[in-house]
């Protein structure tokens, strides 16, 4: 792949799984990337902080910024976006990463539980684009990048769980109305997903061993990502793009090493 350098990157929930790897890979890349995330201090079951993440960076050939911000909260992420253009002199790549889930139904899904996923993914993911697009509209080839799913309206994906689709689509519906909304201003605004599940901590949490088991590991992800931030802005728009097809588009046919284990047969991811 070609250099990022001198690219500053903005990833939210990047203290772990595939905000993290995607982070350490912009960061092979010659990439200054910030870590945004909550976990300052080690959790006790979930591994990763935003300094180990930015020491995998580091260690990776590139510079990295933790930064404490609840994606949640406006000032928080105000204060975190100053601090990346303060160090780094702007931002030219923001990845919304960050997300909550919870896979139950309509009445066992608590208000707390609904008003956490749509505060993280749709509100969070509106809110922290909406701090950036200035600077993005100042930067070389700037993208947007949302974790998110292609919009597939089968009911399938709402009956089982729909507070959690809804909150994940409206990370989706960003990318939608604002790759239109920004196209004149250069500003690529893409979103990202994995054709199988991804071996993070959610997925182990899900479905244990047997699931990280039938999973892909997180740097497939962060390899499509990659090949993505490095198009055209002003001509790939407004796709969403589903990590194994990116990387074949790249030249990647030979998958298997990103399996956990490759004698298992993968699952496939929601929504597909």
């Amino acid at each position: 792949m070609q250099s990022l350098k001198g690219k500053t990157a903005f990833i939210t929930g990047a203290s772990r799984g595939i905000g993290e790897a995607i982070a350490v890979k912009l960061g092979s890349l010659g990439a200054q990337v910030v870590v945004a995330a909550k976990t300052d201090q080690p959790h006790p079951k979930l591994p990763g902080t935003i300094h180990t993440a930015v020491t995998n960076i580091e260690s990776a050939g590139g510079a990295g910024l933790g930064v404490v911000m609840d994606v949640r909260s406006e000032e928080a992420v105000k204060s975190a976006i100053g601090q990346a253009v303060e160090v780094f002199g702007g931002i030219d790549i923001l990845i919304n990463n960050a997300s909550a889930i919870q896979l139950t139904d309509t009445l066992s899904t608590s208000m707390k539980r609904f008003d956490l996923m749509h505060q993280v993914n749709f509100r969070g993911t509106f809110m922290v684009s909406q701090a950036c697009i200035p600077h993005l509209k100042r930067a070389e080839n700037p993208h947007i990048l949302n974790i998110s799913p292609p919009l597939n309206l089968d009911q399938k994906w709402f009956a089982p769980h729909l507070a959690y689709t809804m909150a994940k689509y409206g990370m989706s519906f960003c990318v939608h109305g604002m790759s239109t909304e920004f196209k004149k201003d250069g500003i690529a605004v893409n979103a990202l997903w994995p054709a199988t599940t991804i071996a993070t901590a959610a997925v182990n949490m899900l479905g244990g061993e047997a699931m990280m088991r039938r999973s892909r590991k997180p740097e497939i992800m962060a390899d499509a990502a990659a090949a993505i931030l490095q198009r055209d802005s002003t001509l790939h728009t407004g796709h969403f793009y589903i990590d194994e097809e990116v990387l074949k588009a790249e030249g990647v046919d030979q998958l298997d090493a990103y399996a956990v284990d490759p004698s298992q047969e993968l699952l496939i991811d929601y929504f597909l």
